[in-house]
């Protein structure tokens, strides 16, 4: 006989409900303008209950910035004929953008406040860190790939989803993956100039 799955607790759904709230504010507000009041207000709780679960702001965005890139596995990536891990990476990211609001709140925070930058810095790392070492000719090499790799991405979706400046956001998901997945691919697999 198995027990059935417990209800969740009510406070897993009050949490649930502040980061669902601080997710969106901090998108729509940035980090500095967005307030325990105002993401209280939309969770329909009290703040002091913000407070109690996530200790001050910068606890919140932490918990509300937890984001996983599901990065493919490098089994995948290493399937893939060499010349074609750009389009998977630059595909792969047009579908994180394109499905969850939270990285382009992270990105929007990241380029004003330190604890964004931080957290941005950390995903790309942890995340983007070991594909390149995966991929890449001398795994050394494989933090400056990265950044590199997300030099392109990032000004991408910043062009994109951020300023939305028309060009970028004109351009069909099969522009932008021809452009990038070449540059992307060359910062990943060439040989060092």
């Amino acid at each position: 006989m198995t027990d059935a799955p417990s209800p969740p607790r009510r406070s897993d759904a009050t949490k649930a409900a502040i980061l669902d709230a601080a997710r969106e504010r901090f998108a729509a507000d940035g980090y500095e303008r967005a307030t325990i009041r105002a993401i209280a207000r939309d969770a329909e709780i009290d703040p002091s209950m913000v407070m109690r679960y996530y200790g001050n702001k910068e606890g919140l965005f932490a918990a509300a910035s937890e984001f996983d890139l599901r990065m493919p596995d490098l089994a995948e990536l290493g399937a893939l004929p060499g010349k074609h891990v750009g389009a998977a990476l630059v595909s792969h990211f047009l579908d994180r953008w394109e499905a969850d609001e939270v990285l382009t709140a992270l990105l929007r925070v990241g380029v004003t406040n330190a604890a964004g930058a931080e957290r941005m810095q950390a995903i790309f790392r942890e995340q983007l860190g070991p594909v390149a070492a995966g991929v890449c000719p001398d795994p050394a090499e494989a933090p400056t790939r990265a950044a590199l790799v997300a030099s392109q991405i990032l000004g991408m979706a910043m062009a994109r989803y951020v300023l939305r400046l028309p060009p970028a956001v004109e351009m069909s998901r099969e522009e932008v993956i021809s452009w990038l997945a070449p540059t992307v691919q060359r910062y990943l697999t060439a040989e060092r100039p």
